[in-house]
């Protein structure tokens, strides 16, 4: 299984469809909100959500969806990153509740060398998430600089610190 990409394996126009998907419980959002102090009733008061806003139930906090969405595309896009230089833009198009299943999908949208290191690239990418439904929930861009082939093979490889299996000795 591939883990992450080099500089000369992404294509302009790509897409990768993320899998699997990831269905969004009520504990995954409560637990993420209080790992991170938003303690917004929107996202944790049930009585509140349904008397008191549009949707009438918990939205999933927004920052958890990115995250998510961010963390399914690791191995298509990320997983041998040398840096994550920037977050371009982010949207939240539409509300995610508990219950349901977000998917993703990254489109490269551009690539450059490293006007420094020969050794790396910059590929620029945007990630769409969306529900069960197809109903868009979430786009963001980002860069991220990824080593080239020269970097990985003098580094040890694709699993550079990979251990070599030693049969135990009786």
């Amino acid at each position: 299984m591939q883990f992450g990409r080099s500089y000369e394996e992404f294509e302009v126009g790509a897409t990768y469809k993320h899998w699997p998907g990831k269905t969004v419980t009520e504990y995954d959002d409560h637990l993420f909100c209080l790992l991170t102090m938003n303690h917004h009733p929107l996202h944790l008061d049930q009585h509140y959500a349904q008397s008191s806003t549009q949707f009438a139930k918990n939205v999933v906090v927004g920052n958890y969806v990115y995250s998510l969405l961010l963390g399914m595309s690791v191995p298509d896009v990320s997983g041998r990153a040398i840096a994550n230089l920037e977050v371009e833009s982010l949207r939240h198009v539409a509300p995610t509740f508990h219950g349901d299943t977000i998917y993703g999908e990254t489109t490269v949208l551009d690539k450059w060398e490293s006007r420094s290191k020969d050794d790396r690239g910059v590929v620029q990418v945007e990630t769409t998430g969306y529900n069960q439904d197809g109903t868009v929930v979430c786009t963001f861009r980002r860069k991220v600089m990824v080593p080239k082939d020269s970097y990985l093979d003098s580094r040890g490889g694709d699993q550079p610190g990979r251990p070599t299996p030693q049969p135990r000795s009786e």
